[in-house]
């Protein structure tokens, strides 16, 4: 399910967020020999957070090698919400499988994953057009309400319809949860930011450059690109669902890449706005299985994603436009008529362990491991990197023993279309019909 890179330039796929971001130099390829104390694949925000906590903290320049540009993958595509996530289970299935304390210490890793990207804007100086506080889940059904009503915990507010509405979150929903943790963001602007502060800090970043091979080098690692070789003692893998499998059989069948798609509308006007009801910038999603996820830009246009979509390939992806575009005219049916003006999509990575894998891989002395977002990853991500760069260097406690473990296998690739067909359907079925 490896994405081809089209784009001549190897940027980012045409997006609202390509067309809005600010432009950043092209980073040239590795050519020849270079030798790095630590090598980081993948200039997302797990990769670029490392290679700045390790340059910052540590005085250790790293070697960035990305296959196209920074936020070229899910860095520069998603959905662009800075919020509570990152995991495919909930505390209280964490403390069942795990135990009390690693529930504890994952809620106090989601919040200080949403801390550390807001220190990064202030601290880099990055404009990623920042929004309101806090996020609300909607109801899709009267027994998803009753749900949330068992979730809501001391700080979170429940909403009735008239409450949604009140607050301009006018739609087809039975009322909410908010949460008052996280604030919107522009992605592309963040790891564009975060890509430029590596400059300053002095890291190496080198685009163009997807790992061909990685080898063991004597006491390190040897990795193989189409234009140079870099020889390493420790090696960060961060590339997510766009981790190529057969270069790395140590995670074969442990991941699971996820199809996500993102619409856009054009400006809507504030006649549109109060038709629908819905003027409010918060961050919102809905409770459904196969979820939508949806947010007004400070732009006036509307953002509406949603997963579904059992592949990347050009027909399934146009197909699933239509599927997209017919659910956001069921939820806000007001907007019926509003054109949707960009559309991309990206893969998610989903884990056998549901949750982040941040660890040193088994058997591989010096290879790390910093993935497993489940597609949502703007937070998570970047305390990941973070934490990894410590663990890297011998801080044992940099990250939760609940994630350094490697996830079980899950679905042999080959198998992989047939099974996220079966439980896509499974799940809409579950999830009832939109209208």
């Amino acid at each position: 399910m490896q994405e081809r890179m089209s784009d001549p330039e190897n940027h980012c796929p045409d997006s609202h967020w390509r067309a809005t971001a600010p432009h950043l130099p092209v980073f040239p390829p590795l050519t020849g020999e270079a030798e790095a104390d630590v090598a980081i694949v993948g200039a997302g925000y797990a990769g670029l957070n490392a290679a700045l906590e390790l340059a910052e903290r540590h005085g250790i320049r790293a070697v960035v090698l990305e296959a196209a540009q920074p936020g070229w993958g899910a860095s520069g595509r998603n959905g662009g919400f800075c919020c509570l996530g990152g995991a495919m289970i909930g505390e209280a299935q964490i403390a069942r499988r795990h135990g009390a304390q690693a529930a504890a210490d994952w809620h106090r890793y989601e919040r200080a994953a949403i801390e550390r990207v807001r220190d990064n804007l202030a601290r880099y100086d990055i404009d990623a057009d920042a929004g309101p506080e806090g996020e609300v889940k909607l109801a899709h059904s009267p027994r998803a309400m009753d749900a949330l009503r068992a979730e809501a915990v001391a700080g979170d507010t429940l909403l009735s319809p008239g409450d949604l509405a009140a607050r301009g979150l006018g739609g087809r929903f039975h009322g909410g949860l908010f949460t008052p943790v996280g604030f919107p963001l522009h992605p592309l602007k963040y790891a564009r930011g975060l890509a430029r502060a590596t400059l300053r800090a002095g890291v190496r970043l080198h685009g163009g450059s997807a790992v061909t091979a990685l080898r063991r080098d004597g006491q390190g690692w040897r990795l193989v690109t189409a234009g140079g070789m870099l020889r390493a003692r420790r090696v960060l893998w961060a590339t997510n669902a766009y981790s190529p499998e057969p270069i790395l059989p140590w995670l074969r069948g442990r991941i699971l890449p996820v199809t996500s798609a993102i619409m856009v509308t054009r400006p809507l006007t504030g006649a549109e706005r109060d038709a629908q009801g819905w003027t409010s910038r918060i961050m919102a999603y809905d409770t459904r299985r196969v979820l939508h996820y949806f947010r007004l830009l400070p732009c006036g246009r509307f953002l509406f994603g949603g997963r579904g979509s059992a592949s990347s390939r050009p027909a399934a992806q146009a197909a699933f436009q239509a599927v997209l575009r017919a659910d956001f005219e069921a939820l806000f049916p007001a907007w019926a008529g509003v054109e949707s003006v960009s559309y991309w999509s990206g893969q998610a990575c989903l884990t056998g362990s549901a949750l982040p894998w941040l660890g040193a891989v088994p058997g591989q002395a010096g290879l790390y491991v910093a993935l497993g977002w489940h597609g949502n990853g703007v937070a998570a991500a970047s305390e990941g990197g973070r934490r990894i760069a410590g663990a890297m260097l011998g801080d044992a406690g940099a990250v939760p023993p609940v994630l350094t473990r490697r996830p079980r296998p899950m679905v042999p690739p080959v198998l992989r279309p047939l099974a996220l067909r079966a439980g896509l359907g499974v799940a809409r079925l579950m999830d009832g019909p939109l209208r």
